[in-house]
């Protein structure tokens, strides 16, 4: 099972790269669906015997990560009627050398944490922190308001794969409510993100500095 695992850790760390070097937003929200969809899956290996709660989550986690969010990013997508990323902090191309050396850090830094045995030769820790990393960068050096809101989404996914570690011992209340504020959040920032569209015909979130004067 851990081959399968590593598999599917492998393919995150994929499309955390193919959302920094593109500059399609809705390639982008793709990455992403597909990515929520992957982070679905990994309970179902990680634990073969999986609680009827976790069970839940984890299906849960598919229908949000995987379909809904990315649907309500789409809809606002269509209502900006915009494409692309045109100007990024960084190029394509550094944030990408970016992106594949955070994710050289994260496995170096993983292999000299003291993980349970269980957890060892596995790339939940290091696949995390390479994820957590990618979303920062998005959320710093993109300035269109929908592509910040995928950053945050990232960043989400990287702290989603570290909570598989302790999926057993976390109450299921708790990870049934960090999913639906998940959903809640990124529904209210793209309605913010359309207003901020219908004001100044732009998603640049530099034209909210104007609001000073």
């Amino acid at each position: 099972m851990d081959n399968y695992l590593n598999g599917i850790l492998v393919l995150v760390l994929v499309l955390n790269l193919l959302s920094l070097g593109t500059s399609r937003i809705n390639t982008i929200i793709k990455a992403v669906s597909v990515q929520g969809a992957l982070l679905g899956v990994i309970p179902f290996v990680v634990h073969q015997h999986l609680t009827l709660p976790a069970i839940i989550v984890a299906v849960m986690a598919i229908a949000l990560k995987g379909v809904v969010i990315p649907l309500v990013m789409v809809h606002a997508l269509r209502e900006a009627q915009i494409k692309r990323e045109i100007e990024p902090m960084i190029g394509l191309m550094p944030s990408i050398i970016l992106g594949a050396v955070a994710t050289a850090f994260s496995l170096l830094f993983a292999s000299q944490l003291p993980l349970a045995s269980e957890h060892v030769g596995k790339l939940l820790v290091p696949t995390a922190i390479a994820t957590v990393f990618t979303g920062f960068i998005v959320l710093i050096t993109r300035y269109k308001a929908l592509t910040q809101v995928v950053g945050y989404l990232i960043l989400e996914n990287g702290i989603y794969i570290f909570g598989m570690l302790l999926i057993e011992a976390m109450p299921f209340i708790v990870e049934l409510g960090v999913l639906l504020d998940l959903f809640v959040g990124i529904f209210v920032i793209c309605i913010i993100a359309n207003h901020i569209n219908q004001a100044f015909s732009s998603m640049d979130t530099r034209r909210l500095v104007t609001l000073k004067e």
